[in-house]
């Protein structure tokens, strides 16, 4: 991969890195605790705040898993490493890193490693 190519993905990776540490920072505040007072609140709409909670959090974990893969992707382009395949060691389509500059496998070693994880 061409330095050129290296240094606009590793600008990507950056400003990807600001925005979730943001999206982070904001969502923090949305997972707090649930106040359970049905005297304040009904049942269905309990559940509903609930249900959001939880979302929310799921959110939060999915967000922080992207956020460890992008800082490794950075850690990557200082390294030469970044553009190919951890498992295989191919180069990783142009096109996949410009969805997802954090991928670490190419599409084939992706979808082996899918196929083996249970449901």
């Amino acid at each position: 991969m061409k330095k050129s190519q290296v240094q606009k993905y590793s600008k990507d990776l950056i400003q990807l890195e600001a925005e979730l540490m943001e999206f982070l920072g904001l969502s923090s505040e949305a997972s707090q605790a649930v106040e359970l007072d049905q005297a304040r609140m009904g049942r269905v709409s309990r559940g509903d705040a609930m249900q959001q909670q939880a979302m929310v959090s799921a959110a939060h974990q999915r967000d922080e898993k992207r956020l460890i893969a992008v800082r490794k992707a950075l850690k990557r382009t200082e390294t030469d490493d970044f553009g190919f395949c951890l498992e295989c060691g191919e180069a990783i389509n142009l096109k996949r890193l410009d969805v997802a500059p954090e991928t670490e496998l190419c599409l084939d070693c992706q979808s082996l490693q899918e196929q083996r994880q249970p449901l």
